[in-house]
């Protein structure tokens, strides 16, 4: 009889079926599909990104086991993402596996979708002034048009800035100001905007930044004497998006940098794209002559969604991530967390993380367990930026050092414990966070999370790290 890649899986299913619960099995397992069978290697589809990160953090061990019962010592993984929107290329990346995995799964690796595979390599504000040099546009593709729905909160808002991507710096929309609460889909829309103007415009350069991370770069040209050429840098840019600009109050050296850029920008038909927590006339400490050009263009609200909007977003997320939730269960957590988007799909994880491990099926009463604990111990989130600044601070070091490739222990503990309060603190994915932290890949940020809890357990100093810092970032 030939061994095929379906009897490989299916014999691996029958091992893991009788060992893990079966609300997780349903959950994570059934959806999943073999594919084929190569040198040892058995390749699966998953149907997302999130459902791969979830696979590899949870039971990354029974699949191992699993799969060296079928093939040997020598066994391989291959996950195949079935729906996912990243860039990436196609030459698979290998996960280095803790010693203990290694001799049954030696490698991990992910096909990614060959759509946007030129992706630019360079950092923002590297050689500037050199028009040739390709900018990396800082942009998340997943954050896109097609997952922000629309709805009465966001009409204006998404309306507007599907004009602006379809004709970029040729609206009246420009700027374009978008405001709105916390986890309302302000970022989202930014993104989203810039992802589709680079669909359509290749050619264009965009750029998205922090509005934090645009003062510290503003303060290290001053120190480094090349004001000129962080300003010549910036006028270079087709499409500039500057998340939180609110950040930019009392701080009159960076808001006079950003006054010159924006009028050059502006009179040179280049669009801008800015996002703040509160409308032009609300913020405080911002130059009156800044305000005005805020008001050029159209400034729009993100209201809170409405019932029907927020059960749409729930579904629209357990489908891109090939999860099935019933419908009652959808419109329970949408009934009961109306504050922000961020909150309402953070509630659903949370929903199917204790189905998965607490052997307990997804049902009214579960819901009604993990609502009420979400909304009563739910933060604000912070930002991974402002993770970064403060462990950096705290260490005494710049945030380029800590994102740097150096294996200083020191740098490379602070660097660990920016990742862990990422992963603690923000809705991030583990990739999302390893790509913000220096360029890393998901597994370091899985490595680093577990090395923080073990010293925090084992050496009184790096637990006194972890205390400090979590007081810091409580928001």
């Amino acid at each position: 009889m030939s061994i095929t890649a379906q009897s490989v899986w299916n014999n691996c299913l029958n091992f893991i079926k009788d060992n893990i619960q079966p609300q997780a099995y349903k959950t994570w397992f059934e959806p999943i599909m073999a594919v084929k069978l190569t040198d040892n290697a058995l390749s699966i589809q998953v149907p997302s990104k999130f459902f791969y990160e979830w696979l590899e953090e949870h039971y990354v061990k029974i699949l191992k086991v699993a799969l060296t019962k079928e093939l040997g010592e020598t066994a391989k993984l291959v996950y195949i993402i079935k729906m996912e929107n990243t860039y990436g290329n196609k030459q698979p990346f290998t996960e280095r596996i803790p010693s203990s995995n290694r001799s049954a799964v030696k490698s991990q690796d992910v096909d990614v979708p060959l759509k946007n595979r030129d992706r630019e390599l360079r950092n923002p504000f590297v050689i500037p002034g050199i028009r040739n040099v390709k900018i990396e546009s800082q942009l998340n593709p997943n954050y896109n048009f097609d997952n922000f729905l629309e709805g009465d909160s966001n009409r204006l808002a998404r309306s507007a800035g599907l004009a602006v991507s379809a004709k970029p710096g040729g609206t009246s929309f420009n700027p374009l100001l978008i405001f709105g609460g916390v986890g309302l889909g302000k970022t989202h829309l930014a993104h989203a905007i810039g992802v589709d103007i680079k669909d359509k415009y290749p050619e264009k350069t965009v750029l998205y930044i922090s509005a934090e991370k645009f003062t510290q770069q503003y303060i290290d040209s001053v120190k480094k004497n090349n004001r000129n050429d962080f300003i010549h840098f910036y006028q270079l840019i087709d499409v500039l998006v500057i998340d939180d600009v609110q950040f930019l109050s009392g701080k009159s050296g960076t808001q006079d940098v950003f006054f010159h850029i924006f009028n050059h920008l502006h009179q040179n038909g280049k669009q801008v794209i800015l996002t703040s927590d509160k409308a032009p006339v609300d913020m405080q400490d911002i130059e009156q002559r800044l305000l005005s050009r805020f008001k050029w263009g159209l400034s729009a609200e993100l209201q809170t969604p409405d019932f029907e909007t927020r059960v749409s977003i729930l579904k629209n997320k357990l489908y891109r991530d090939g999860v099935e939730m019933p419908d009652d269960i959808i419109e329970y957590v949408a009934k009961h967390i109306k504050s922000n988007i961020r909150e309402l799909e953070g509630a659903i994880i949370s929903l199917i993380a204790q189905s998965s491990f607490n052997k307990k099926e997804i049902n009214i009463e579960l819901a009604k367990q993990v609502v009420e604990k979400f909304v009563k111990n739910t933060k604000r989130e912070v930002s991974i930026d402002y993770i970064q600044k403060v462990v950096s601070d705290y260490f005494q070091m710049d945030v380029d050092t800590l994102q740097s490739k150096t294996r200083k222990r020191h740098i490379v503990q602070a660097r660990q414990l920016a990742m862990f309060f990422a992963k603690k603190l923000t809705k991030a994915s583990l990739a999302s966070i390893g790509s913000q932290i220096g360029k890393r890949d998901h597994a370091t940020v899985l490595h680093a999370c577990k090395t923080v809890d073990n010293l925090s357990s084992t050496d009184k100093q790096f637990r006194k790290y972890v205390e400090d810092l979590t007081k810091k970032l409580s928001v």
